[in-house]
């Protein structure tokens, strides 16, 4: 089980990686605001525990963000145990909260509570740049305008939107959409990909289907 913790304090950092490891998790330690968020989009972890008061982007920022793209169970570490803050933090969609000063045997019965909810919640909207993903009504607009796609544009468009920023191989797309592995020698995907850009990208000055050279494509937002 793999944990970020995303906490300014030195002490308070190091103590819960430590009480972490001894429990028998990776835990992986951010000390501000935009460190941690790049980590937490970065890689897929099972829980994120995650400190209000932060430099440089506050947990609030970091948890709005976050919920652009992932649904990591997030604990909420707070100094303030103002009834509002609490509410805002699972109105912003944090999973739990533990107010300031806290025993670590209690962090540790939040954190197995929260691991054992099951796998994590996959978002139900996706937005890359001007590119919307509805993944509940399989919607899929652009700058506000419908792109109509076939099943299989569909499941290529939220796979590549997913795993955005991540460079993802012909063998690999092949065999998460198609279910199955094809010979070296074919060309499925990059039709699939040609055709997705005729409706997804073609229209848009802007970009967002990415091809990486002798390795694969991406979904990404290129300035």
């Amino acid at each position: 089980m793999k944990i970020l913790i995303i906490e300014d304090e030195p002490k308070a950092g190091d103590y819960l990686v430590k009480g972490l490891h001894e429990s028998g998790y990776v835990a992986d330690l951010a000390r501000n605001g935009v460190d941690g968020l790049s980590l937490a989009l970065e890689h897929d972890y099972e829980l994120i525990v995650l400190d209000v008061m932060l430099p440089q982007m506050d947990g609030w920022t970091v948890l709005s963000k976050l919920r652009e793209r992932k649904e990591t169970p997030v604990l909420f570490l707070t100094a303030r145990d103002d009834v509002i803050d609490r509410v805002k933090g699972l109105e912003l969609g944090a999973d739990d909260y533990l107010v300031k000063p806290f025993a670590f045997a209690e962090l540790l019965a939040r954190v197995k509570t929260l691991l054992r909810r099951g796998p994590v919640r996959e978002a139900e909207v996706i937005r890359v740049a001007d590119l919307e993903i509805d993944v509940l009504r399989r919607r899929v607009t652009r700058a506000g305008q419908r792109i109509e796609l076939t099943a299989k544009e569909f499941a290529l468009l939220h796979l590549l939107a997913k795993r955005q920023g991540e460079v993802l191989s012909r063998t690999q797309i092949a065999s998460m959409v198609w279910d199955m592995n094809f010979d070296s020698d074919t060309n499925v995907v990059d039709v699939a990909i040609r055709r997705l850009r005729v409706k997804v990208d073609d229209p848009y000055p802007l970009k967002l289907v990415q091809t990486v050279r002798g390795m694969g494509y991406l979904l990404e937002e290129r300035t």
